[in-house]
């Protein structure tokens, strides 16, 4: 009889093409399944609690996976972390009953973007950080933040995916946000949001958006009308993928 499996996951993703099976690209998805299938002879397809997009890092996925194999769930974790590259490491693994599933059993999600502030950034930082040296009235950016707490409509800040909308029904983008700040630490700005779920760039745009606060483009004032507008237009610039991590999934 199949396990469900609860696996936990860390994952640098600088030099994956985010978390879902592409043809032809190394993702997340795809070296979790080739190492599973070298461990166990298995085909399967972890599902994820969510995709994080090319370049976004993990502190804390969580991805299932049923399997039928006999190995133990403790040396199935240590041996997937023995044949999976260095930048993708399983943190935990426990068996789960059968209806518990990554992304439709989640109940909240927390993300960070990471701002390095300073002229001159340390190269071990570059990968994990956005650089932005210039002018920025973070005191601003700090007072928005919470205007987006709540219940709202998100389209403002969600990707056009043709793709993901060929089929033409129009798509829930009501999302509730529990938390939102901006915080300093130490050379970085730092932004955490943490809410019960988000659409494709919807944290990469907010963060385009509070640094348009930040550079006097636009005000916290402008938040509600941003997002009434229900246009992507009429928000910011997608922030680079190198400075957001998925921080963790509660269930």
């Amino acid at each position: 009889m199949a396990k469900n499996l609860k696996l936990t996951l860390a994952y640098d993703g600088h030099d994956f093409a985010g978390w879902q099976v592409q043809p032809g690209r190394a993702t997340i998805q795809g070296t979790l399944v080739s190492a599973i299938e070298h461990l166990t002879g298995e085909k399967t397809l972890p599902q994820g609690s969510g995709r994080t997009d090319a370049g976004v890092h993990a502190l804390a996925q969580v991805a299932t996976v049923q399997i039928e194999s006999p190995i133990p769930v403790e040396n199935l974790r240590k041996a997937l972390n023995d044949v999976l590259p260095t930048a993708i490491r399983v943190l935990a693994a426990e068996e789960m009953p059968p209806d518990f599933h990554a992304r439709k059993s989640a109940r909240a999600k927390t993300y960070r973007y990471r701002i390095y502030r300073q002229e001159v950034c340390p190269p071990f930082l570059a990968r994990y950080v956005r650089h932005h040296p210039y002018p920025l009235n973070e005191d601003a950016m700090i007072a928005a933040a919470p205007v987006v707490v709540g219940e709202h409509d998100f389209t403002s800040f969600a990707a056009v995916d043709p793709e993901r909308n060929k089929e033409g029904a129009e798509a829930n983008n009501v999302r509730t946000i529990f938390s939102s700040q901006w915080t300093r630490e130490g050379e970085e700005l730092v932004y955490t949001v943490r809410g019960n779920g988000f659409l494709h760039h919807m944290v990469r745009n907010l963060v385009g958006t509070f640094l348009m606060v930040g550079k006097g483009s636009l005000t916290a004032g402008d938040l509600p009308r941003i997002l009434d507008l229900r246009d992507r237009a009429a928000a910011a610039a997608t922030a680079p993928a190198s400075g957001l991590f998925l921080v963790s999934v509660e269930y």
